[in-house]
């Protein structure tokens, strides 16, 4: 067993708390915010309900000092939205040794911008592993209060080359993880690229005339969503063949995921996601200023048709939801170059990608 950091202090941070504790772990939590560790540290636990059974789980040690937590700790396992990982990076960077970091999870570029971050720092990058997805679907009915409703069955793991060290602990920590050749495959993986963007954006109107008083997924998949959703996916799929990787469908992948019921991939029906129990009682962003937007539609599709643009493949869906999520938020669409500088990669190619995620691989494909 080993001393886990977790770092962020939402739900899926809590929830990490919870599993990883009854496993054995020792578990320290960070958050920035004191006001949002607060009711941790006066409790001194964390209360759960749902897959995780019900109970509270202690916690030692509860902090805002980054270093102190991370002191002694065996893996930083960060918990925060993709956005705020290169703010971290700095944070670590000058803190200087920090123990490997797992991403959980990632965005696609999300190992290259801390790799970047440190180097600019002056610093060597810590080894560092990503997950392809959060290991759960949970809610913080408060905040020592944790609800688990999804438990993933499966989950993708890569690193950098040489950040074996971190891979390691990311299948020791979640045994359900399956190993990839790279982190692009982790990062096209995230089933967030393809499944919020089409429902925020086409929905946009409706989260600022009801302040999302609407289940995000039982009630905004409607069939015109549906259908954009399978075209936006299409295109990861044939992103991610550009890689050599042979992903499968959204459908599948949240099959894996445990939040569409089995079968669903292969009866093709993208009903599914509004008819999946884990999240069903999930509601809308209450404005466009949350983390669908600026993560998932402003962020993980500004990387999305960047990195496509290095294989000229086509990705006018992407495009198109990305235009119209940044018109719609008021936001200034980041360019590939942005995207490429902010990943460290001075002359971007598909080959110069490859090369950076498979340093000891050959970057041509057969």
């Amino acid at each position: 067993m080993g001393v886990v950091a977790v770092l962020g202090a939402g739900a899926g941070a809590l929830a990490a708390v919870v599993e990883l504790s009854a496993a054995g772990h020792d578990l320290r939590l960070w958050n920035r915010r004191a006001a949002t560790l607060e009711p941790v540290q006066r409790t001194g636990a964390v209360a759960h309900t749902g897959l995780l059974g019900e109970g509270r789980t202690p916690l030692r040690l509860v902090s805002v000092d980054l270093a102190q937590v991370l002191d002694g700790a065996d893996v930083a396992l960060v918990c925060l939205p993709a956005l705020a990982h290169e703010q971290l990076a700095k944070e670590l960077a000058a803190i200087g040794d920090v123990p490997p970091v797992i991403l959980s999870p990632a965005s696609l570029g999300s190992s290259l911008l801390i790799d970047a971050a440190f180097a600019r720092a002056g610093r060597s990058t810590p080894a560092v592993a990503e997950l392809s997805t959060l290991p759960y679907v949970a809610r913080k009915p408060s905040g020592d209060h944790v609800h688990v409703s999804g438990v993933a069955e499966a989950l993708h793991a890569a690193c950098l080359p040489g950040a074996e060290t971190a891979l390691n602990w990311a299948t020791r920590l979640y045994p359900a993880c399956d190993r990839e050749t790279d982190v692009l495959a982790t990062g096209l993986a995230n089933v967030n690229l393809v499944l919020h963007p089409p429902a925020a954006v086409l929905g946009a109107a409706w989260v600022e005339a009801t302040k999302g008083d609407f289940r995000f997924y039982a009630d905004a998949t409607t069939p015109g969503v549906a259908r954009t959703i399978a075209a936006l996916d299409a295109e990861r799929l044939a992103v991610a063949r550009a890689f050599g990787h042979d992903l499968v469908s959204l459908l599948g992948e949240m099959e894996r995921i445990g939040t569409v019921q089995r079968g669903s991939e292969a009866a093709g029906d993208l009903s599914a996601i509004a008819a999946g129990a884990a999240n069903a009682a999930l509601r809308a962003p209450d404005s466009l200023a949350h983390r669908y937007y600026e993560e998932d539609v402003l962020g993980a599709l500004s990387a999305f048709t960047a990195v496509a643009g290095l294989t000229q493949t086509p990705v006018p869906i992407a495009g198109a939801l990305l235009q119209l999520g940044a018109t719609a938020c008021g936001v200034p669409q980041r360019t590939a170059g942005q995207v490429f500088e902010a990943f460290g990669l001075s002359a971007p190619s598909r080959d110069a990608l490859l090369t950076r995620v498979r340093a000891a691989q050959s970057a041509t494909l057969k």
